[in-house]
């Protein structure tokens, strides 16, 4: 392949352009706020569903509380009817006897409900405050997460302005080389990890960092001034240059 010296420097400074632009790109999918916030976004989930757990405990015990209320309303509303017919005195001495009877144990039976219940508000206000801890672990998780988004956001806006930047004048350099060159140099970036073409200096190429063998370099030193030369070692485009060693 045949090109212009000229147009083989150029080359050069696309390479450069192009290894900024990767350079930014790799900075862009790189950036530590990234890390921090998928960190963040586990801690979230994790705190989101220990929340849920937890609110489902507290509607259960709130249930069961609830039911507690009612099994010794159930049984004080027993006794209420029970007093106000003794009271009363309406009935047959037996049957005076046996409200008595009913009293005593309603109120035994009382008792029993009323410290289930008692152990059953303990554990609601506990199931509470559990909630509420979790509850404000979120939402401290949902501060942090908004202020690291609003850092990547300022970050990869910074970023997209460097792109926009440094890419400017891209197209003016691609619109000079001649479209053979252009192409392999292509290719070859992709398949290079981004490197096309680089130069030769002081007899070593920088796209390998390999020095060139004295056979290599004596037939470079033959090759016409626009010879498009690759290296033997990485099939780069080697740009010569009065930094070459030759």
């Amino acid at each position: 392949m045949k090109a212009e010296p000229r147009a083989q420097l150029r080359l050069l400074d696309l390479q450069k352009l192009d290894s900024t632009l990767q350079q930014l790109e790799r900075q862009r999918t790189h950036l530590p706020v990234l890390a921090r916030l998928a960190e963040l976004a586990q801690q979230r989930s994790a705190a989101g569903d220990y929340l849920v757990r937890a609110q489902t405990a507290q509607s259960d015990v709130q249930w069961e509380l609830a039911k507690s209320d009612a099994d010794v309303q159930l049984v004080r509303d027993r006794a209420a009817r029970d007093q106000a017919r003794l009271d009363a005195g309406t009935g047959s001495a037996k049957d005076l006897q046996a409200l008595q009877h009913e009293l005593v144990s309603l109120a035994r039976r009382q008792a029993d409900l009323e410290e289930i219940e008692l152990d059953v508000m303990e554990r609601a206000e506990r199931a509470d405050e559990i909630v509420a801890e979790a509850s404000g672990a979120v939402a401290a998780l949902d501060e942090q997460i908004a202020s690291a988004t609003s850092e990547r956001d300022q970050a990869l806006a910074g970023l997209s302005a460097q792109v926009s930047e440094v890419g400017a004048p891209r197209q003016q350099l691609v619109d000079e080389l001649p479209g053979d060159l252009l192409g392999l140099y292509e290719k070859l970036r992709a398949d290079k990890g981004g490197v096309g073409a680089a130069m030769l200096h002081a007899r070593r190429c920088l796209g390998c960092q390999l020095e060139v063998n004295a056979a290599d370099l004596t037939a470079i030193r033959a090759a016409a001034a626009d010879e498009v030369l690759r290296c033997e070692e990485c099939r780069r485009i080697l740009i010569r240059t009065p930094e070459s060693g030759l």
